[in-house]
């Protein structure tokens, strides 16, 4: 389905009016009871990233695509995405285990695929390697509809978007495009459901979201920051964020919204309010109108609201659909992240779907016993916490994840699944899963903040990022759930060449920096307290004016004995202006040579004139110091290429 931007006038309108028409034959569909029923069907998407052999993000999903050549893959916004869509299951039987095999069968398709590239898969919800530079926009895939909804975007929001999140570290990001929201990937599963059943289901859905994603969390670090367990939650709903700051005191929804309140009676009232609440940025290139189709007896695809509401990302999404010319409905979970293996995420999606099954059938009103309000609240805190979250359930009582876990949901899913004619065997495969997972406490995000810790004091943080994400990817090829995965080492991260390619991987970006006219004093002080060999002097707008050494500061103390003038000068007075800069994205052994070739022992780091690291030759240690060992371990050859002890 072609788009284009409707940010336009005339543009908006017609895209209301075909929403209209189209909102119109949904609602005939509806009262004329045209749905499928009665014959339920589960699926899942499965979203991924690609690396290259150091581990880094490798914007090369065209190519992938053209060596996979399989249709059930297709592009993410992300050129360092993939997405693999599986085949939708009857809920029943052998359901999981099916969709499982057919998940890994594709996998392992990509894997070899992405071997013939040099090229490595990985499920996580957020990619350790991600850096600030791998969200420009060259490496958005070049497609006309995802070009246009970031223009739309940005035009609606007109400036740009600032990511900020606070965990155990914060992350302030200003982007020029929606490339943040490529940071994320998923395992989308799908439940479809009869009409009359909707409303109730999909409370539950919104009931379900914070406990499920409690004992799922994948996510906790983005760009080197520790942050929430699920730090996809915060990232997504501020990547594509259309509110312009300010205006504090009029309330607006993000276009990524958990929702406002309980669904009453129908599908049609969550289209009625994306119409309502969200202004159009796509319309189709083409629209018919659904009642000629209708007249026809032919079903209509709604294109232009379901282009609408596919830019209006809900974390529980109303899905419609035809499939063999009949219309359906489906409910589809995007709360849960990517990985840490297919065994998880289907031990996941069995939970979701078995809860979905008996909270459904136990309550058929749910909306009527607890407020909306609570739901969400668990939602974000479980996305903050993960399973050290506590979690408020419909009864009343406030309780630990695990504890509501443990003792109320998983009993439920497994006489959801069952009453579902779920084989017993996948029950209890699955649903074990998830109570190991639970009973030791080690989701994928307590893996990965439990790794960091053990390689603390080793390497830099960007050989720890590398090793972290090489060791998700071995772990993953052998399929263990991560219960039962070992801590990632330092030595998995691979060779120097994969640790040392930019510079952003070596500098440190937590700066102590002073201005122009600030007293000499202080940042002599500076020096002192946090043991420096040279301050960094920035303007207002983040951008290095100078640079201020220590040896610059003892001559001025050598021609100053009696300190006669040293209160009275300020940084401007001493510091050298203009210092050489280097970018994120250089090799650090170009900056080396730069190093030596003035002969000075720090260069500031700049990527479009904002100030955002500095390296110097104590950070260059580890590097030398790796060459050296290689270069010794290379065996001599003599004249003749023959290698000598």
């Amino acid at each position: 389905m072609g788009a284009q931007t409707a940010t336009g006038v005339a543009e908006r309108r017609a895209a209301l009016n075909w929403m209209l028409r189209d909102v119109h034959a949904l609602e005939h569909l509806l009262d004329n009871e045209m749905f499928e029923t009665g014959n339920p069907r589960i699926g899942a998407e499965q979203e991924l990233f690609l690396v290259d052999r150091a581990w880094q993000p490798s914007p090369t999903a065209l190519e992938m695509l053209e060596v996979i050549a399989e249709p059930h893959f297709t592009t993410e916004i992300g050129a360092f995405n993939l997405e693999v869509n599986l085949d939708p299951q009857p809920f029943a039987g052998s359901c999981f285990s099916d969709m499982h095999a057919q998940l890994d069968e594709l996998l392992a398709l990509a894997r070899g695929a992405g071997h013939r590239l040099e090229q490595e898969i990985v499920l996580t919800g957020i990619l350790p390697t991600l850096r600030i530079s791998s969200l420009a926009l060259s490496n958005m895939v070049q497609n006309p509809r995802y070009l246009a909804l970031n223009q739309a975007l940005l035009d609606l929001r007109g400036e740009d978007l600032h990511v900020q999140i606070s965990g155990a570290d914060e992350l302030h990001v200003r982007q020029e495009s929606v490339m943040a929201e490529a940071c994320n990937a998923s395992f989308q599963v799908h439940l479809q459901v009869a009409p009359a059943e909707f409303a109730n289901l999909y409370n539950v859905a919104q009931l379900l979201a914070g406990p499920t994603l409690a004992c799922a969390t994948n996510s906790p670090i983005l760009f080197g920051k520790q942050l929430w367990a699920e730090t996809r939650i915060p990232l997504f709903e501020q990547s594509v964020d259309t509110r312009r700051s300010g205006h504090s005191l009029r309330q607006r929804s993000g276009r990524v919204t958990f929702g406002t309140d309980w669904v009453n009676e129908s599908v049609a009232e969550l289209f009625k309010e994306d119409i309502t609440r969200f202004r159009p940025l796509l319309a189709p290139d083409a629209h018919e109108d659904p009642f000629e189709v209708l007249a026809r007896g032919e079903i209509p695809d709604l294109a232009a609201v379901r282009l609408h509401t596919g830019t209006v990302w809900r974390w529980n999404r109303a899905c419609y659909g035809v499939m063999d010319g009949v219309p359906h409905l489906r409910i589809e979970n995007r709360v849960l992240p990517s990985g840490p293996t297919t065994a998880d995420e289907m031990a996941n999606a069995a939970l979701w779907l078995g809860l979905m099954r008996g909270i459904g059938a136990q309550h058929p009103e749910v909306s009527r016993m607890t407020e909306f309000a609570t739901t969400r609240y668990n939602f974000v805190n479980a996305a903050r916490e993960g399973l050290s979250s506590s979690l408020t359930w419909i009864d009343g009582q406030e309780r630990p994840a695990p504890e509501l876990l443990l003792d109320v949901l998983l009993p439920v899913a497994a006489e959801g699944l069952d009453a579902a004619g779920v084989s017993p065997t996948d029950i209890d495969h699955y649903l074990g899963i998830v109570e190991r997972r639970v009973k030791s406490g080690y989701t994928g995000s307590r893996w990965q903040v439990s790794s960091m810790l053990s390689m603390r004091q080793q390497g830099s943080l960007g050989q720890r990022l590398n090793s972290l994400t090489a060791a998700i990817v071995a772990r993953q090829q052998v399929g263990n759930p991560v219960s039962e995965w070992s801590a990632a080492s330092l030595e998995e991260g691979g060779s120097w060449q994969h640790n040392f390619r930019a510079i952003e991987q070596v500098m440190v970006s937590e700066l102590v920096t002073v201005a122009e006219d600030d007293p000499l004093e202080l940042a002599a002080n500076l020096m002192v307290w946090h043991r420096l060999r040279q301050v960094l002097v920035e303007n207002d707008q983040d951008g290095i004016i100078g640079i201020l050494s220590y040896r610059r500061l003892l001559r001025v103390m050598a021609d100053d004995g009696d300190r006669g003038r040293w209160g009275e000068l300020c940084v401007g007075d001493v510091m050298q202006r203009d210092p050489v800069c280097v970018a994120p994205s250089m090799p650090p052994l170009r900056a080396l040579e730069i190093m030596r070739s003035f002969g000075i022992g720090a260069l500031p780091v700049v990527d479009d004139g904002v100030l955002v690291g500095l390296v110097t030759e104590h950070d260059f240690m580890n590097v030398a110091g790796i060459l050296m060992l290689q270069q010794l371990e290379q065996p001599r050859t003599d004249d003749e290429g023959e290698a000598s002890p």
